[in-house]
């Protein structure tokens, strides 16, 4: 199991430098970067940063800064230009890597000056008291990958490979033998034509000259050592493409960032991770590493052979909330998250959106901002591992804008040049005290809530965890469709944690059994003053296995009941005294 990095748990704010500072008020659809501009590294300035902090995040991903495809024209600077045929959208993908020692030069003020740039940033975020992640894209490269900025004696990617064998142990792409890479897509005519012979196979494992307009077909595959034919391993010698990518890490490592946010890792051999992270970690103790992986049944060995620090628990824990709140789903089958993941969940990294997905206010998943409360608090405060937003999210950006070649599809865009409105009014060019509606300030200060919980609570940053529905499925104080309870302990502080998914303002009075006592060694009694964390009112509660625990859950919302043990212990040794 490898060592966790830091004591608190970490609060990741994801964001698109390219979208995140760009104070463009009337973007374009399919603009160019001419008439959308993009934002910059600069302009992530210290006083972003401190709000970034205040909202609760110890760490800062700051995605797509890697130099990556797209169609601007930076050849007076000596950076090559993409063919626009094999760039989606007019910014790229940020996934689509053209140069892994290089920083994407849309996010520089001044271009010859963008990795001074980038190491300035890294600076600025930690004098905030935030840690830096980027991404390590290891699957996959642009389809033009060449580095103009690689350091002296490194070759490049696909540099040396011997193009008429679809597989060597040391080539870096697979090439399908005498075809011409011919998708179903447009590549242009004449001297705009995009030409690649020999085909190499596409990121997706498309392993074929013609991948469809699905396929990552501006994506080249690299090879790890694995025969696609046979799927038979080439480990020994280390395999040329481990060498170089090793090479890229230990170079971004020396950057001074905190750590790599790794894209779909399970396309990669584990044998390559388990050999690679440690010699990072080395050098460079404290660098954590985050998978993107879609497979429970991985999840163990990534992290125990692998050496993952953390894994999006996409398929488990996203998708189960999001179906409670789209497809009336249980809430009850959040228990199976937990049990699934049992003795890795510090390890789980949770969220509700990402660049990858729908945003959680878009018409395509809750439709509504304010309904995110109760996947908010699970998915914050379920475990001890990192929770992750998205730049906007706590705003209620709902995703509406139909980008270019990113359509109306409740995400936004990472392929165009684009402004997202609701950021840009909050950020107010840097000085964030933009104009918020009343329901954007209230929704903000729930997210700053709930986030700053997670590392002030001792219970919720380390503290252990008792899931409440077994002995609540038959009791009709709680509905276990609607409702998901669970404790938080830790020492002195015990917290009583219930979601209310549904409609309703609901009365709930909750079964704690006696097991809980026992496993968790917590008295039983009444606390004179017990609060709830989310809206500060002050109860007495009452905390026993032979009196149910009651409290009120407004619709769509959560109560955090803190209890002091200590309180619990006197209280009940008073009211024995006082009956004796």
């Amino acid at each position: 199991m490898p060592r966790l990095s830091s004591p608190e748990k970490p609060i990741i704010y994801q964001l698109l430098p390219r979208l995140f500072t760009n104070y463009c008020e009337t973007p374009v659809v399919n603009g160019t970067l001419e008439t959308n501009g993009s934002g910059k590294l600069n302009a992530i300035n210290s006083t972003i940063l401190k709000s970034i902090k205040d909202l609760g995040a110890t760490h800062v991903w700051y995605t797509g800064v890697i130099e990556h495809a797209h169609d601007a024209d930076y050849t007076k600077f000596g950076i090559k230009r993409d063919n626009p045929h094999v760039v989606k959208g007019h910014a790229g993908s940020p996934y689509a890597i053209t140069d892994y020692y290089d920083i994407d030069p849309d996010l520089a003020e001044e271009v010859p000056a963008r990795m001074a740039e980038f190491e300035s940033l890294v600076d600025r975020t930690h004098k905030a008291g935030l840690k830096v992640i980027i991404d390590f894209v290891p699957n996959h490269v642009a389809r033009q990958y060449y580095s103009d900025a690689k350091p002296f004696g490194v070759r490049d990617l696909g540099e040396g490979d011997n193009d008429g064998m679809f597989f060597s142990q040391q080539n870096n792409f697979y090439y399908i033998t005498r075809q011409q890479f011919a998708p179903h897509v447009d590549m242009g005519y004449g001297q705009d034509a995009y030409v690649e012979f020999p085909a190499k196979a596409s990121g997706n494992d498309c392993f074929n000259a013609f991948p469809g307009p699905n396929d990552w077909y501006d994506t080249v595959k690299l090879n790890y050592g694995i025969d696609p034919a046979d799927g038979s391993k080439h480990f020994d010698p280390i395999p040329d493409t481990w060498l170089k990518m090793l090479n890229i890490l230990r170079f971004w490592a020396s950057k001074g960032i905190d750590g790599f946010r790794c894209d779909m890792v399970h396309m990669v051999p584990l044998e390559f991770w388990h050999w690679a992270i440690p010699q990072v970690k080395q050098h460079y103790p404290s660098i954590v590493f985050i998978a993107e992986i879609y497979d429970v049944a991985l999840y163990r060995p990534f992290i125990e052979y692998g050496g993952f620090d953390y894994l999006y628990d996409k398929v488990n824990l996203y998708d189960t909330l999001r179906d409670i709140e789209t497809q009336n789903h249980s809430a009850a089958t959040l228990t199976n998250c937990w049990q699934s993941i049992e003795g890795i969940n510090r390890n789980m990294l949770n969220f509700l959106e990402n660049h990858d997905e729908q945003r959680f206010a878009s018409p395509f998943y809750a439709g509504q901002a304010t309904r995110v409360i109760p996947s908010l608090v699970v998915s914050t405060m379920m475990s001890t591992g990192p929770m992750m937003i998205y730049f906007g999210q706590e705003l209620g950006e709902p995703g509406t804008d139909a980008e270019g070649f990113s359509g109306f599809d409740g995400r936004t865009t990472i392929f165009d040049y684009w402004s997202v409105a609701s950021v840009r009014r909050w950020l107010n060019n840097g000085k964030c005290n933009g104009v918020l509606t009343p329901q954007e300030q209230k929704l903000r200060q729930s997210y700053r809530k709930i986030l700053r919980l997670a590392n002030s609570e001792d219970a919720i940053r380390s503290g252990r965890f008792f899931d409440l529905m077994y002995v609540n499925y038959t009791n009709p104080g709680l509905n276990p469709h609607r409702h998901y309870a669970f404790i938080r302990q830790t020492g002195d502080s015990i917290l009583v944690i219930i979601a209310n998914f549904g409609e309703s303002d609901d009365n709930v009075a909750l079964n704690v059994p006696i097991h809980a006592f026992e496993t968790l060694v917590i008295p039983q009694g009444t606390d004179i003053s017990a609060i709830e964390l989310l809206s500060d009112k002050i109860e007495p509660k009452t905390l026993s296995a032979t009196e149910q625990f009651k409290t009120q859950v407004p619709a769509h919302s959560a109560v955090v009941w803190k209890l002091s043990a200590k309180r619990l212990r006197n209280n009940k040794s008073q009211n024995i005294s006082e009956n004796n």
